[in-house]
């Protein structure tokens, strides 16, 4: 049985970096953060880091990438340590990551019944007639009617949020305890996005798990999200709860808030974002 009182994942001190040609990128610099049965926010510009950060965690990064931490611990396993073999049995069964678009994350040549239950064969050594009717209850759990006919079906014949539905299947069949899902819902209109938060909100409650959620999207965020973590130019400059984002005191997260179009205060002129050197040094 899981300690309740210990994070899922911790985090500390830790910088990535690229080589190029005019000499070492760091893209995430020294950020420090602890996710436990919770969903945590992880939201800023594009390039501001976030998604690097959740492939580090994984450790999907290029070959090239270097990351170094004091720590980065994922429950009994040192994830800067642990070699790449038990990474593969890791990655799918322990962590998951459900990914921005489904059309380029599912296998196109193979139904995606048959995607969703591989993973249980390869990561829990299911039987191809127990992975199937764990794939189809697994299908029925999301909410997609008539998953017989669903299980056949190939990438390119079901919709955006169906193709979403799938990809939560094939990561959740494995019951992991941690979900990394980098920008989900932002190729989905608002109707299905709803329909796909409410399945991902009722599956990490029911099964008690912890999820990093990356987006764009503040109000999303702010909405979904228990904790919002803030990051600009690779570095963390915010903590918060969610519900308290427009209480944040960052000039850079005030800049964010500032930004967005409202129809309860509407404005001639949206604010345009200053930026201070300064932040990505503090």
């Amino acid at each position: 049985m899981p300690d309740q009182s210990q994070p899922i994942l911790s985090v500390k001190n830790m910088s990535v970096q690229f080589p190029s040609l005019s000499g070492v990128v760091t893209a995430v610099k020294n950020v420090s953060f602890a996710v436990g049965r919770e969903k945590v926010g992880i939201i800023g510009e594009s390039g501001s880091g976030k998604s690097t950060t959740g492939r580090a965690i994984m450790r999907l990064q290029p070959t090239t990438a270097k990351v170094v931490a004091d720590e980065m611990r994922f429950e009994d396993v040192d994830l800067l340590r642990t070699s790449e073999a038990d990474m593969r049995t890791i990655r799918g069964r322990r962590i998951s990551m459900i990914l921005q678009d489904p059309k380029y994350s599912l296998n196109p040549v193979m139904t995606v019944g048959e995607q969703i239950a591989e993973t249980a064969i390869l990561h829990e050594r299911a039987g191809r007639r127990q992975a199937r009717e764990r794939t189809l209850a697994m299908l029925e759990r999301v909410n997609i009617r008539d998953p017989q006919r669903v299980f056949d079906l190939y990438p390119h014949e079901v919709s955006g949020g169906m193709g979403q539905r799938i990809m939560i299947s094939m990561m959740l069949i494995s019951s992991p305890s941690l979900i990394i899902a980098d920008e989900p819902t932002s190729a989905l209109d608002v109707t299905v996005r709803q329909q796909v938060l409410s399945i991902l909100d009722d599956l990490i409650t029911e099964r008690n798990i912890g999820m990093v959620f990356i987006s764009h999207d503040l109000n999303l965020v702010k909405s979904f999200c228990d904790r919002v973590i803030i990051m600009y130019a690779g570095r963390i400059v915010e903590e918060l709860e969610a519900a308290k984002l427009g209480e944040a005191t960052h000039p850079y997260t005030r800049g964010l808030l500032q930004a967005l179009p409202s129809l309860d205060h509407p404005r001639d002129r949206l604010e345009v974002l200053r930026r201070d050197p300064s932040w990505a040094e503090a």
